[in-house]
């Protein structure tokens, strides 16, 4: 019986797949870290007794300094506002809502979503505000 040359055993284990697992695994707590973001930035107001209204199952609704209205990061009319809040009440009647206003922002279009608020009689609703003396 002749040994061949080319046939060897390996001692050594290939750590190849495990460190693909774990970039792949990095790159999805990366994703994940980044994601988690709600809203859009806007300079908000300060108050001193500001309370947290943050539930897992918040609707943010954003006026930015031009008046546009977002809710949750994505653009919207207020008509379209409307029917969304409207889904949204039917699934779940005591949805939590968080009204974020740029401090420069038209009066109007923050009390035109306020009042839509009260219309479709949304009672869980907070005005997000900045801490005193917090940078922008």
């Amino acid at each position: 019986m002749q040994i061949d040359g080319r046939r060897k055993v390996y001692n050594d284990i290939n750590v190849t797949p495990m460190l693909d697992l774990a970039y792949v695994l990095l790159v999805i707590f990366i994703l994940m870290a980044t994601a988690q973001v709600q809203g859009i930035k806007v300079d908000l107001p300060k108050a001193s007794s500001a309370q947290s209204l943050a539930q897992p199952q918040t609707i943010a609704i954003t006026v930015s300094n031009d008046g546009q209205i977002f809710m949750d990061a994505f653009p919207v009319t207020l008509s379209d506002l409307e029917v969304r809040l409207r889904n949204a009440k039917a699934s779940n009647p005591d949805v939590p809502i968080v009204l974020k206003g740029d401090q420069a922002a038209q009066y109007g279009k923050v009390t035109e979503v306020l009042d839509l608020l009260r219309q479709l009689d949304l009672n869980k609703v907070g005005l997000v505000t900045g801490k005193p003396g917090a940078g922008a």
